[in-house]
């Protein structure tokens, strides 16, 4: 099953697998995603046992190791080869199968409760490659790192990231105008905050029933616009990679 939803000037949304759709893309400026965390049948949460052991509901993939090496970890070293600009938070099971990147940051979370082999899962991180948006006389005061204290709203994703601060990292990874691709789309917080902050976005997600979550949050964000900040051009049909 495949579908595209084009919710406005470059807002386009993509369902189906990032493998197939990435060739057919349009040029983007940076990549900001949230991938698998290869985390099913590895947890112990009350959530998880809700589901069986299952950390996600996904049906179309198990969200396995494996998976994230053979389909997360492509899509990835994809992105880095043809866009260069990528912020990714891998988690920390998968952390090792990614490139070795050229920065790398921590999200802190104090009031975790998750238990590693060491000890408290605290913090997860955070990978960077390519350069900066904003130069060399902005890198003293960029965040690499960040606290964590806020919770995600429920959205029907089960496992989504707190809007305000993904809105950080999309802002600290990309300009005013910039067009993001989160090619492991889920509830679409990405496109979201790309849509507050003023930047074009570009989405794909393989599971119909997130999809169709991203497609509702994304038209809400549209729909209640900051009249201080600029809407985004179209995106421009140039090939990606």
């Amino acid at each position: 099953m495949s579908r595209i939803e084009h919710l406005a000037d470059g807002i386009v949304l993509y369902l189906g697998d990032s493998c197939e759709i990435l060739p057919t893309l349009p040029a983007v400026d940076v990549v900001v995603t949230d991938p698998p965390y290869g985390v099913s049948g590895q947890q112990n949460t009350k959530t998880a046992k809700r589901r069986g052991g299952r950390k996600n509901d996904y049906l179309s993939f198990t969200d396995s190791v494996e998976y994230v090496q053979e389909n997360a970890v492509l899509v990835i070293e994809r992105c880095i080869n043809g866009i260069g600009r990528v912020v990714l938070t891998p988690g920390n099971r998968c952390l090792t199968l990614y490139p070795v990147p050229d920065s790398f940051g921590a999200i802190y979370q104090p009031a975790s409760v998750g238990l590693q082999p060491w000890g408290r899962a605290d913090a997860q991180p955070i990978l960077y490659y390519g350069k900066s948006p904003y130069g060399g006389n902005a890198l003293p005061g960029q965040q690499c790192s960040y606290t964590l204290t806020e919770t995600a709203e429920p959205n029907g994703h089960p496992c989504p990231k707190p809007l305000a601060f993904w809105t950080k990292v999309v802002r600290s990874a990309s300009l005013a105008g910039e067009t993001v691709l989160d090619p492991f789309m889920g509830s679409g917080t990405t496109g979201v905050a790309a849509v507050n902050l003023g930047r074009r976005f570009i989405g794909i997600e393989r599971e119909p029933q997130y999809f169709d979550i991203a497609c509702r949050r994304i038209s809400d964000a549209l729909a209640r616009p900051d009249l201080f900040i600029e809407k985004p051009k179209p995106i421009k049909q140039e090939a990606m990679l």
